[in-house]
């Protein structure tokens, strides 16, 4: 049976259903939140359905280094795999991302949450998520990538089949890139405008995973694109 190999369960909030949310609708939502458990108020801009996806593009005001985790709520009876992109790379290999089912990705267990505070590392450590200058952003800094800045993009998998949970295993070949030292890279120096904004790579802090065995099926049923300035 083919599985996604690069799929990760995140330990810190994922473990047991919970049951002070509400699970109607069959939903996955997300939510924008500060360190002190506020939300960031989104604003809802389109809600369409396109080629057997649920699309749904939101605003948000990011407010300059202010640390942010992405809330993953799973509010339906099956497991689920995200793919989450910010600025344009995924935030467990920092690869580009384009919203694939062969992406690495997270699950979130039925009426589970999960709370993604950074850019991973390692199995055991991501780097805090936090609002900057788009020169000062980790896309920008390593990659000098520019194509999708200002974008928290989530993409919903649903399962092909329930599978075994495989044993906790070091992430060798897929990790996140640390930022490159000194000044931006080539391109990246230019101006820009004032109320543009980047995700910048932060203070470590402690955030486990395990390795599961994960098929996800083809296209996702749900994507969630949230630009913030």
């Amino acid at each position: 049976m083919r599985y996604a190999k690069i799929a990760l369960f995140a330990m810190v909030l994922a473990l047991f259903a919970l049951p002070a949310y509400s699970h109607q609708g069959g939903n996955v939502d997300i939510e924008i939140i500060s360190d002190n458990g506020d939300e960031f108020l989104p604003i809802p801009y389109k809600n369409y359905k396109t080629g057997g996806t649920h699309l749904i593009k939101k605003y948000l005001e990011a407010r300059r280094e202010e640390n942010y985790s992405i809330v993953i709520r799973n509010n339906t009876a099956e497991r689920v795999g995200v793919v989450v992109a910010v600025d344009g790379r995924n935030i467990i290999t920092g690869r580009k991302s384009f919203l694939k089912n062969n992406e690495m990705m997270y699950i979130v267990y039925p009426y589970g949450s999960t709370k993604l505070e950074g850019w991973r590392t390692n199995q055991d450590a991501v780097h805090r998520f936090y609002f900057t200058d788009v020169s000062d952003s980790y896309a920008v800094r390593t990659f000098g990538d520019t194509s999708a800045m200002g974008v928290i993009a989530v993409a919903v998998f649903r399962e092909k089949e329930q599978p075994r949970i495989l044993y906790e295993k070091e992430l060798k070949k897929e990790k996140a890139p640390a930022p490159s030292s000194g000044a931006p890279s080539s391109g990246a120096s230019r101006e820009y405008k004032s109320d543009s904004a980047g995700t910048g790579f932060g203070d470590e802090t402690y955030s486990p995973v395990v390795k599961v065995e994960f098929e996800p099926e083809n296209i996702p049923s749900k994507k969630i694109l949230v630009k913030y300035e």
